[in-house]
């Protein structure tokens, strides 16, 4: 029987917007602890542009420390990191930086890998677009071997046609199907964690 997973989802370069906590509240459905920081502390962005410019003005590690002030109360008692585009960027900043960590479950968004990371089989999964403007053929190839050689148990499920942020119902790049799909496979992904099964799946 699978046991209660928490679970830290982080919002995209948009800020903590209505799908972020409708996906949360999909999460707790399900029987998951779900905790959604705002990192932007109450911004939100209409346009990507506008979402971008908050996010520099802040600044990279501003927002690091924000995550990890967020999620410090939570990792003693190993949580998911989650996270949609920019938040997923950050999601796996923090898991492959806690070894406690129990899983990492990335939607439209990855982050780049230290060569020295490490971490003991932390089951992954990556859901994105087919073909994403951010999140390139090469970049996603480089990156999925990457992680394999960190430790990590890797799946990478790509939805082609969809959007960039295909799972929030608000903006253009919604996709339907794909964000079924993915809410469909990520439910299984995080039972399966709270199961204590992870299977790999080649990108």
């Amino acid at each position: 029987m699978a046991s209660p997973t928490t679970i830290v989802l982080f919002h995209s370069a948009y800020g903590l917007r209505p799908a972020v906590h409708a996906a949360a509240d999909r999460l707790r459905a399900a029987g998951h602890e779900v905790h959604v920081p705002d990192l932007y502390e109450g911004r939100t962005a209409e346009t990507v542009e506008d979402g971008m410019a908050v996010k520099d003005e802040i600044g990279h590690e501003e927002l690091l420390r924000r995550a990890v002030t967020a999620a410090a109360p939570l990792s003693e008692r190993g949580v998911v990191y989650a996270g949609f585009s920019l938040g997923g960027s950050i999601a796996q900043n923090l898991a492959l930086n806690d070894d406690k960590a129990r899983g990492l479950l990335l939607l439209h968004g990855t982050s780049d890998i230290a060569e020295d990371t490490a971490v003991d089989e932390l089951p992954v999964q990556l859901h994105v677009a087919d073909p994403d403007p951010f999140e390139p053929h090469d970049w996603l190839n480089a990156w999925y071997l990457r992680m394999g050689r960190a430790g990590a148990d890797v799946e990478v499920h790509r939805y082609h046609g969809a959007g960039h942020l295909f799972t929030d119902p608000e903006l253009p790049d919604y996709d339907a199907e794909a964000a079924e799909a993915t809410w469909r496979v990520a439910l299984g992904f995080l039972e399966d964690i709270g199961a204590g099964r992870s299977e790999s799946v080649p990108g």
